[in-house]
């Protein structure tokens, strides 16, 4: 299987940035909008990979492996809020219902 060229990789990259930005944009369901984050994070993951490769560069994994790390903090830190949520007695995941969040 050949491997894709940087113009392909651009491409594909700004397709998937395109639907987490959509995702974000358009779903106010707070799961769903964690899930639209990592697609947005593995496409600039995807734009580092692609651009190490094809100038024979090593950076372009190095920072895939701490976008990476990234996506993961950002998932259980958002995670753990919506649990902290969820037992506080919030009835929905709504992100519009943010402003009742009292300390």
């Amino acid at each position: 299987m050949p491997a894709l060229s940087l113009n392909e990789s651009l491409i594909f990259a700004s397709l998937l940035f395109s639907v987490g930005l959509a995702g974000v944009l358009a779903r106010r369901n707070l799961v769903f909008m964690l899930m639209s984050l990592d697609i947005m994070l593995n496409a600039t993951a995807l734009l580092f990979v692609a651009a190490g490769a094809r100038w024979h560069d090593a950076a372009g994994q190095v920072m895939f492996l701490m976008i990476l790390a990234l996506a993961a903090v950002e998932t259980a830190v958002g995670l753990a809020i919506i649990l902290c949520l969820h037992a506080r007695g919030r009835p929905t995941l709504d992100a519009d219902t943010g402003n009742l969040l009292r300390g």
